[in-house]
């Protein structure tokens, strides 16, 4: 059974172990996020670089999102006809599901910000885009990156001054902590990502080099702007800012992590196996780590004191997840969570009826 489990997870055809293993980056990324206490971010001291974590994370998982949907709808052949419908909706569902999750766990009172909510709402907002080429989808996303922050910006003021602004959907889409409207950057980009063949050794590295170089671009831009004209929020790259410095920087830092992971789990798939578990079942990690916060910790609301050492509940909620995580895709396969959405999507997609075959309307002799 072990070893079935083995060959479903990095020995499978269809499969790309390297997604798997940035998605585990993400999840394991994002209990850090949750948990820890970090000094910002600071390229020139050390002792700050794990709040590398901070929006990145959260970031490259957004992204996956959008490598997702495309492998969902025909991977670098978009789907037509029929099976579009279909790819769609899987995908809707996955949604509805996914939603209705995060609004669970957000009753839950847990000190964290629960992303599944946005999460699936970006699912929903990609669907008029499934036939998109890469080059189409990336000219949007960077078009994007630079109206959403500004769009983002008067939009919220807008609605803060009409006592709007914390209902549900605008939160969702303007703004929550996740904003659509600017996230949508980050599930644009994957779903170009996907739409690529991503088996080819040539465009892994193409992903690394071009995400190393937006990143740079971005943090580099927005660090030179604010030593020019002073510190504002229009030229921030800190997390989740949304300004177009950090939006290209974070989604430019989550393509070179998914190239390279892609890189690193073709030879060391042995190694990068408990990862590539935790992330060929993200919902059920990121759900169980929130669920242990709520039962554990008093959800959260206990170790959020500064000075309070917090590395041991992001070392128990890591390593549960990836002990956890490897012994179930061993010996049971795919996640808990995972099951339910695969067997409730692809039962509705199932309903969708195959065309009607044409009639000939050629007389018969």
């Amino acid at each position: 059974m072990a070893i079935a489990g083995w060959t479903r997870l990095v020995g499978s055809s269809t499969r790309i172990v390297g997604l798997d293993v940035a998605r585990g980056l993400a999840v394991i990324g994002m209990f850090a996020a949750h948990v820890l206490i970090l000094d910002p971010f600071d390229w020139s001291t050390p002792g700050t670089w794990g709040a590398i974590v901070n929006g990145r994370s959260s970031v490259l998982f957004a992204t996956l999102a959008g490598v997702s949907i495309a492998i969902i709808s025909g991977r670098a052949e978009p789907f037509d006809g029929v099976q579009l419908v279909r790819a769609r909706v899987r995908i809707l569902v996955r949604a509805v599901i996914i939603f209705v999750l995060g609004g669970l766990l957000v009753a839950t009172n847990v000190n964290i910000y629960v992303i599944l909510e946005y999460y699936a709402v970006y699912f929903v907002l990609a669907l008029p885009f499934l036939r998109w080429r890469p080059r189409s989808l990336l000219v949007l996303a960077g078009g994007l990156a630079i109206v959403a922050p500004i769009v983002h910006v008067v939009g919220a003021a807008a609605f803060a001054s009409s006592g709007l602004a914390y209902s549900m959907i605008v939160q969702l889409v303007l703004t929550g902590e996740y904003p659509a409207i600017i996230w949508m950057v980050f599930v644009l980009t994957g779903l170009a990502i996907g739409r690529l063949d991503l088996s080819r050794t040539g465009v892994r590295v193409r992903l690394v080099v071009g995400g190393a170089i937006a990143s740079v671009v971005g943090y580099g831009a927005g660090a030179v702007a604010i030593a020019v004209f002073g510190p504002s929020d229009v030229f921030t790259t800190d997390p989740h800012s949304g300004s177009p410095f950090e939006v290209v920087g974070a989604v430019g830092c989550a393509v070179a992590i998914i190239g390279l992971c892609l890189l690193v789990a073709r030879s060391l798939r042995f190694v990068v196996f408990p990862l590539a578990a935790v992330g060929s079942m993200a919902l059920t990690a990121y759900t169980g780590q929130i669920l242990a916060i709520v039962l554990v910790w008093h959800g959260g609301q206990d170790y959020w004191i500064a000075g309070y050492d917090n590395a041991p509940i992001f070392l128990a909620l890591a390593i549960g997840a990836l002990v956890g995580c490897t012994l179930w895709a061993l010996f049971l396969g795919r996640g808990p969570l995972e099951r339910v959405l695969g067997w409730a999507s692809t039962s509705a997609a199932r309903a969708v009826p195959e065309p009607a075959p044409k009639l000939d309307p050629t007389p018969k002799n």
